[in-house]
C-alpha cells in the first residue's frame, strides 16, 4: 500500500519541529509532567489513606487523564475542528483503557510479585502509562478513521497492536493463577514420560523446560507459551507473504496474536499451545512443497508434523488435507512418485515413535482415550456447539471474513500462469481449512465436541482473511467486503480491551466486580485454598505421625492446584491424588497414585460439594471418618466460595463403587 499521503506531523501532541512550535512543545511538556506528578501524588495519598492498590491506581490514572485532556488534548481537538467527532473520543477512550489495564499489570508485577514498595512501583506504572497514551493519543488525533490494510499510517497501527499484545502477555504471564489444566500439566512435568493417558508429552516437556529455567512458578509454567506464540506469528507471516504480499502478511500476524484462541494460546500452557505453533509451521512448509514446488520443504513438513504429533494428535488431519490437494492439483501429483513426501512421513513417524512405544507398553490407552473412549457414549447432536465455538474462537467478524476469503471473488487480472497460480494458492488454503473442519463437523453430528477442538484449523484462513483486508473493492462483493473491513478495528480493539480488563481483574480486581465461585473458569482463590489445605494437612500430620495424602474429590483440579500452590516456599509439593481412590475417575492420577498402594493411609479429602464427603463410596473405603468441616476462600475481603474437607483414617482400596 502507498503511504505517501500519510501526514508528516501529529497535530497537537507531536507538531513538526520548528521555532514557532516551541511554545506548543513547552505546553505539551508541562501538561504531561503535571499529569504524571498528579498521578503519583494522588496514588500515594490514596494508598496512605488505606485504599487498596487496584482502586488507588485507577483513581490516580483517572485524575491524570482528565488533566492531560483538559490541558492539552482538548486544545488539539478544537484546533482540528473535531469537537463533535464521536469516533475520535471513542479512540481516546480505548487508548486510555488499554493504558490503564497495562499499567495495572506493571504495578501488580512490581509490588505483588517482585515485592517493590508501591511508592516506587507507581513511577514505573506511570512510565508504562505514558508509553501507551502519548503515541496512542497522537495517533488518534492524526487519523480520523482507523483502518487496517489501507489509509494513512495503518502499518503503525498494526505494529502497535502486535507490540501491545506481546507486552500485555509478558506483564501478566506470571501474575494470574494457573488454570486447573495448567496445574495438571505441571504435574505431568513432575512425572516426565513419553506419553500420558489423555495427551502426548510435549506440554510436559515445555513446562519442565520453563520451570527448570524459572522455577516452579506461574511464569515458569507459561513462559514457553510466549515462544510458541512468536513461532505462530513468524510462520503465519511467512505463509501469507508467500501466498500474497507483505501488507497481507503483517495483517495476518495481527490476527495470529489478537483473535481469541491465538491470544489464549500465547498466555496459557496447554497442549493446544505448541500444537498451534506446529500447525502454523506445517502449513508454511506444505505450501512451500505443494504450491511453490520446493522439494527441500518436505523435511520441514515432516519435522513440523512430528513435533505437532508430540503436542496433540489433531495435527494428523493435515495429512489427508495434503493428499487431497495433491490429487486435485495437476502440478502436485508428481509428488506421488517422488521419495520426498514419504521421507517426510517417515521423519514424522520417527519423531512420534516415543509416543507409540509408550502406548504399546501401556495397553494403547492414550490412543484409545482419544478415539474409542471419546465416542463410546450415547449419540448426541453437537453441531451447534461447533458453530458456537467458532463464533467465540474467531468472532463473528472473523467468520464473515473467512466466508468471503473462501469465495472465488472476481477474476484476477494477469496472464494465464498468474491466474492459475492464484487459483492454486486459494485451493491450498481451502483444502487446509475445510478438510479438518469437515471431520469435526461430521463428528459433531453424533458425538459431543470440545470447545477448543477446532482452534488451530482456523490458521489456514488467516492469509485469505488478511488479503481481504488489503484488497481493493474490485476483488470483493462491494458491500459485504466494505462492512467486514470496517468491522475489524472495533472487533480487534474490543478484544484487546476485554483481554486487558480480564487480566487486570484477575491480578488486581476491578471496582464493582466480584470474583465468581467457578474457580476452574476464573482462576482466583487456588493459592488460598492450597495454603489452607496444606496447613490442615500439617496439623493432621503432627497428630497422626505421618502427613496425610491430600485427595481432591474431582478429576484433577483440586489435587493439581493444591500440589502447585502448597509448596510453602520450599519447592516441595505435598502428595496429592484424585477421586479414583473411591471408584471415580481422575485421569493420570490413577497411574501416578495407584489405589492399591495407599492401603491403611490417612487421607485428607477436599471438595466443593459437602455431599461428596458423605457418599457411601467414601464411607466404605475408610475404617473411620472424622467430622466434615467447611472453609472459606477470600479475596480482597470478599468471599469467593466455600470448600469442605474431612479426614479418612485407614484407607481401604478393595470396595468398588461409583
Amino acid at each position: 500500500m502507498n503511504d505517501a499521503t500519510e501526514p508528516q506531523a501529529l497535530p497537537g501532541i507531536m507538531p513538526p519541529f520548528q521555532e514557532a512550535a516551541l511554545p506548543q512543545y513547552e505546553r505539551i511538556h508541562v501538561a504531561t509532567a503535571t499529569a504524571a506528578l498528579s498521578d503519583v501524588f494522588v496514588f500515594l495519598a490514596a494508598t496512605a489513606g488505606g485504599v487498596r492498590l487496584g482502586p488507588a491506581h485507577i483513581l490516580s490514572f483517572t485524575v491524570a487523564t482528565a488533566l492531560i485532556y483538559l490541558s492539552n488534548i482538548r486544545v488539539s481537538v478544537h484546533a482540528a475542528g473535531r469537537t463533535r467527532d464521536l469516533r475520535l473520543y471513542g479512540h481516546l477512550i480505548v487508548v486510555s483503557a488499554l493504558a490503564l489495564f497495562l499499567r495495572g499489570g506493571v504495578l501488580s508485577l512490581l509490588t505483588n510479585s517482585w515485592g517493590w514498595p508501591p511508592s516506587v512501583a507507581i513511577l514505573f506504572a506511570v512510565g508504562a502509562t505514558l508509553a501507551v497514551t502519548l503515541p496512542g493519543y497522537a495517533y488518534s488525533l492524526s487519523s480520523s478513521a482507523w483502518r487496517l490494510g489501507s489509509g494513512p499510517q495503518w502499518r503503525i497501527l498494526a505494529v502497535g497492536l502486535i507490540v501491545y499484545t506481546f507486552v500485555l502477555r509478558l506483564v501478566y504471564l506470571g501474575q494470574t493463577e494457573l488454570l486447573p489444566e495448567e496445574a495438571y500439566y505441571w504435574i505431568y512435568s513432575r512425572h516426565l514420560a513419553s506419553g500420558y493417558l489423555d495427551h502426548p508429552p510435549m506440554v510436559a516437556w515445555l513446562i519442565g523446560l520453563g520451570t527448570t529455567a524459572f522455577g516452579a512458578s506461574q511464569f515458569g509454567v507459561r513462559v514457553s507459551a510466549l515462544f510458541c506464540a512468536a513461532a505462530t506469528a513468524f510462520f503465519t507471516y511467512r505463509l501469507t507473504r508467500n501466498l500474497f504480499d507483505a501488507s497481507s502478511a503483517l495483517l495476518a500476524m495481527v490476527l495470529s496474536q489478537v483473535l481469541p484462541f491465538c491470544f489464549a494460546a500465547g498466555m496459557v500452557m496447554t497442549p493446544d499451545t505448541p500444537l498451534i505453533a506446529a500447525w502454523a509451521a506445517e502449513l508454511y512448509f506444505l505450501e512451500r512443497a505443494l504450491v511453490a514446488g520446493r522439494s527441500s520443504a518436505w523435511w520441514g513438513a515432516g519435522l513440523s508434523m512430528g513435533i505437532g504429533l508430540l503436542a496433540k494428535y489433531t495435527i494428523g488431519l493435515l495429512a489427508p488435507a495434503a493428499l487431497l490437494f495433491i490429487l486435485l492439483d495437476p502440478r502436485s501429483r508428481r509428488w506421488l512418485l517422488r521419495w520426498e513426501p514419504y521421507a517426510a512421513a517417515l521423519l514424522a513417524l520417527v519423531i512420534f515413535s516415543p509416543v507409540i512405544a509408550w502406548n504399546a507398553q501401556n495397553e494403547w490407552v492414550s490412543f484409545a482415550f482419544q478415539t474409542t473412549r471419546r465416542f463410546a457414549g450415547a449419540p448426541q447432536f453437537a453441531l451447534y456447539k461447533l458453530i458456537l465455538a467458532a463464533l467465540v474462537l474467531m468472532t463473528p467478524t472473523g467468520l464473515l471474513a473467512v466466508a468471503v476469503s473462501l469465495g472465488r471473488g472476481r477474476q484476477q487480472e494477469g496472464d494465464h500462469n498468474e491466474i492459475v497460480d492464484a487459483r492454486r494458492k486459494r485451493r491450498f488454503l481451502q483444502v487446509a481449512l475445510l478438510v479438518p473442519l469437515a471431520v469435526f463437523a461430521a463428528v459433531s453430528l453424533r458425538h459431543d465436541v470440545k470447545f477448543d477442538w477446532t482452534a488451530e484449523i482456523w490458521l489456514a484462513a488467516f492469509p485469505g482473511m488478511a488479503f481481504v483486508m488489503t484488497s481493493s473493492g474490485a476483488v470483493l462483493p462491494h458491500t459485504l467486503g466494505a462492512k467486514i473491513r470496517a468491522a475489524w478495528i472495533p472487533t480487534i480493539l474490543g478484544l484487546l480491551v476485554i483481554y486487558a480488563a480480564g487480566l487486570h481483574f484477575l491480578a488486581l480486581g476491578l471496582p464493582g466486580f466480584r470474583y465468581g465461585e467457578h474457580m476452574e473458569l476464573t482462576p482466583v482463590g487456588w493459592r488460598d485454598l492450597a495454603q489452607q489445605v496444606n496447613t490442615i494437612a500439617k496439623e493432621i500430620g503432627q497428630t497422626a505421625g505421618a502427613a496425610p495424602l491430600i485427595v481432591g474429590m474431582d478429576r484433577y483440579a483440586i489435587a493439581s492446584e493444591v500440589a502447585f500452590y502448597a509448596t510453602d516456599g520450599t519447592g516441595v509439593a505435598p502428595e496429592t491424588s484424585g477421586a479414583h481412590l473411591f471408584g471415580w475417575t481422575s485421569l493420570m492420577y490413577e497411574r501416578w497414585v495407584p489405589a492399591e498402594l495407599q492401603a491403611g493411609r490417612t487421607l485428607l479429602l477436599v471438595t466443593w460439594k459437602p455431599q461428596d464427603l458423605t457418599d457411601e463410596c467414601v464411607e466404605s473405603h475408610a475404617e473411620r471418618l472424622g467430622p466434615s468441616k467447611a472453609g472459606m476462600l477470600m479475596r480482597d475481603g470478599t468471599l469467593i466460595r466455600h470448600y469442605y474437607y474431612r479426614v479418612a483414617y485407614g484407607y481401604r482400596s478393595s470396595p468398588k463403587c461409583g
